[in-house]
């Protein structure tokens, strides 16, 4: 049985962090046996806001590509790639830019949201605004049918699939219309009780020493009310305890939760069981970092295997892509 093809990727913009791996890379090991799944570094993409500093991208690349192996994806179960190094992303998106209107691209939701969380940078420029389009050839060159999504993400697929259909129309029927495969991301609270984020600089990445992660975890806020281990406080206000909610067993959120709300239990005690559980999570993940970092060849077979491959499929599209718009 043909499986239907998934597609995801991931850009290229600075270290992986707990988040990440929590909300996305541990989605994409648990499609690998159900899915026929594309998993790609989007450094291209990343130039859009970091063109100032491509070095920056290139680190990140190599380290995107080490946690992708070590959080569980199988180069012999998915096809891992990097982007610039399948050339017809490219050859397709400056296709599509042909057709997309400049309306569209001006609604994209992220587009004057990022201009003012990124204010000190300049993106005033046709990539930052082209984004979407070079995001809809990475999906539809490998005629991908489903994209893991959370609920909140769909307004960015919808343009991908108002690109295609354009396309489709325009010339002939050549795109599926990617799907959402809409999958439950939690919300992985940071060290200040935001989201965590590179950006908030409230994360915990993979690349973190265990001491830098204990440390990390010590010093997190809990609920504001509870400034000496005698006064009772809401665990619901603390992230301490919503990081218990992703890494802690039932028996250990209730004995949180109860300490916490009778103050039969420290802030400390509390931390200190989340961070022997997050330890136990992330120990499989740095012994295969630890042997990825000393085996740069191992890292570079998977990316040159991979990004093959994917050339090959995408190849196939775009000889497709040439014939019906009179250009082969």
């Amino acid at each position: 049985m043909v499986k239907d093809r998934v597609l995801s990727g991931m850009q290229a913009s600075g270290k992986v962090h707990l988040g990440n791996l929590v909300g996305a890379l541990k989605n994409w090991v648990d499609l690998q046996d159900r899915y026929d799944c594309f998993y790609f570094i989007a450094d291209w993409h990343a130039l859009t806001t970091g063109y100032a500093n491509p070095a920056a991208i290139k680190e990140s690349t190599k380290d995107l590509l080490i946690n992708f192996i070590a959080a569980g994806l199988d180069p012999e179960k998915s096809t891992i790639f990097i982007q610039s190094m399948v050339p017809q992303h490219a050859e397709l998106h400056l296709l599509l830019s042909m057709i997309t209107p400049l309306s569209w691209l001006e609604r994209v939701p992220t587009y004057k949201e990022k201009q003012v969380e990124l204010k000190e940078r300049d993106l005033s420029t046709y990539g930052f605004l082209g984004y979407p389009v070079l995001q809809t050839s990475d999906i539809i060159i490998y005629r991908a049918k489903r994209v893991p999504v959370g609920i909140d993400q769909m307004p960015h697929l919808e343009i991908s699939r108002e690109i295609a259909r354009k396309f489709n129309f325009q010339y002939r029927e050549v795109f599926p219309e990617p799907e959402g495969l809409l999958t439950e991301f939690p919300k992985v609270p940071g060290l200040d009780g935001r989201k965590m984020s590179k950006s908030y600089d409230n994360a915990i990445y993979l690349s973190d020493t265990p001491e830098v992660v204990d440390q990390k975890i010590r010093t997190m806020m809990t609920d504001p009310a509870r400034k000496r281990k005698t006064d009772v406080g809401d665990p619901e206000l603390s992230p301490v305890f919503h990081l218990h909610k992703i890494f802690s067993s039932s028996e250990e959120i209730e004995y949180c939760t109860h300490g916490c709300r009778t103050a039969a239990i420290g802030c400390i005690e509390c931390k200190k069981i989340l961070i022997k559980n997050v330890f136990t999570y992330l120990e499989p993940i740095w012994k295969r970092r630890a042997e990825l970092i000393d085996n740069p060849d191992e890292l570079y077979a998977v990316a040159k295997k991979g990004s093959e491959k994917a050339a090959v499929v995408a190849e196939e599209t775009m000889k497709i892509v040439r014939e019906v718009m009179g250009l082969a």
